[in-house]
């Protein structure tokens, strides 16, 4: 991917169609959808050599003609690091940052572009995109701690909840701002407790914003305990709504309570960063209407996961 084409689309399911021949001129004007797909088996190892007929592609329930197909493992990542500063993430953070290195040191290549924010009361850009490890390393060493020293909870006849983790903010802001017109493969890496308080816009258009700019989303939960009073991740439901928001992007959502785990979790992301497939199709459903398709994949091998996408809004006129 040359750097030209950072800047030429806004959405990378309606890559442009290649050239066409004379007798495949019914697909002009037909948007190629791009699907970035791994494959585990029970064992949860990565299978690498399944062919172009081992997949099957339903949109809406209906099968579709696979166009294109290819095993990658060096192609160009574009993606983003979010970093949960608010105050419940005081006892972590250091150890995130730690892991992030790590993981950057492993997934990182010449061709990447990344970028790092920072959520609690605000969300701040602390390093635009760049390919250099030691630039992304310092942009992580930049967060710190902000918010509120509230506990999660206040006793009493009325629950309250401390203001200032804008999960949704941030992944709303880092795929319509940073995203949005990158071309190829997108992700955010979130590292937080998944606990939402105070965002503008509501996990639905976080949700929505990701599946427009096909950001994969992967969110490794990281939770301060005695922030919490011992009671692990809370009862804000923050791990099933992280759920929602990897698997219907194709990410995985990955929740941990020690160093070791949180290791494994950048590990088994950075793989699957870089082992996926790639397949094509031109839906069979031509209409322009804006409307969400739903996708599902199917691997003809049994006992295997497949971890892609769930959908894409079609185009307008």
């Amino acid at each position: 991917r040359g750097r030209a084409a950072r800047r030429g689309c806004g959405r990378a399911q309606q890559s442009a169609p290649p050239q066409e021949k004379s007798q495949d001129t019914i697909r002009v004007g037909v948007t190629l959808v791009s699907l970035y797909v791994t494959v585990r088996d029970k064992n949860k190892r990565i299978l690498s050599d399944l062919t172009q007929e081992d997949f099957q592609i339903f949109e809406d329930g209906q099968a579709q003609k696979i166009d294109s197909f290819a095993r990658e493992v060096n192609l160009p990542l574009t993606f983003g690091m979010l970093i949960d500063t608010s105050i419940s993430q005081r006892g972590v953070l250091p150890i995130e940052q730690d892991a992030a290195d790590r993981f950057l040191g492993r997934v990182l290549r010449p061709k990447d572009l990344a970028f790092v924010f920072s959520f609690d009361l605000n969300v701040d850009l602390l390093g635009d995109f760049t390919s250099e490890h030691r630039a992304l390393i310092a942009a992580i060493n930049r967060a710190r701690i902000h918010g509120p020293n509230t506990p999660p909870m206040v006793q009493g006849p009325v629950e309250q909840r401390p203001t200032g983790t804008k999960m949704y903010d941030a992944i709303y802001l880092a795929c319509r701002e940073k995203l949005a017109s990158e071309a190829g493969r997108k992700a955010l890496i979130l590292l937080t407790d998944a606990m939402d308080f105070g965002s503008d816009v509501s996990l639905e258009d976080a949700l929505e914003t990701a599946q427009r700019t096909d950001t994969v989303l992967h969110i490794i939960g990281v939770a301060d305990y005695a922030f919490y009073g011992g009671m692990g991740f809370g009862g804000y439901n923050g791990e099933g709504y992280a759920k929602k928001l990897a698997e219907q992007t194709g990410g995985r959502s990955i929740f941990v309570n020690n160093e070791k785990k949180l290791e494994e979790a950048f590990s088994q992301i950075s793989e699957e960063l870089r082992t996926q497939y790639v397949l094509g199709y031109y839906p069979a459903n031509r209409a322009k209407d804006g409307k969400f398709r739903k996708i599902e994949i199917k691997t003809k091998r049994d006992d295997t996961k497949v971890l892609a996408r769930r959908g894409y809004y079609a185009p307008v006129r």
